[in-house]
């Protein structure tokens, strides 16, 4: 099996993917500083065109995914306050086995997310 990491971004607000988010994953080094390694958008699933780390890509260490919600939000129109509640939401997790599919789906409304070790 070749491992991957994908994700998912569902709008809880109105029942629907969202798309258009802005995705990044970032990788821990080894002093725990974050390094950007991919930046990709979601399609009108909610999902991305292709995974975001794959392969041979992927090490044991820590991960953060971070999705750019509040961009997403305004674009639809939605007003969030100033500043708004969230703007980025960020996922740190860690891969022990690079070999497996690790899935991170984020469900979002205005005022809150939710996230699980999807398949």
């Amino acid at each position: 099996m070749t491992g991957k990491v994908t994700t998912h971004v569902l709008d809880l607000s109105i029942g629907k993917p969202a798309s258009g988010v802005l995705v990044e994953l970032w990788e821990s080094g080894s002093d725990n500083t974050f390094d950007i390694i991919q930046i990709s958008y979601t399609n009108e699933d909610g999902r991305l065109n292709q995974p975001l780390l794959e392969g041979s890509r992927i090490k044991t260490g820590m991960y953060e995914i971070r999705f750019h919600v509040g961009d997403y939000f305004r674009k639809r129109g939605m007003f969030l306050g100033d500043p708004s509640f969230l703007e980025c939401v960020p996922i740190r997790f860690g891969i022990s086995d690079p070999g497996s599919h690790y899935h991170v789906p984020l469900l979002i409304s205005p005022g809150g997310y939710s996230t699980y070790r999807g398949s």
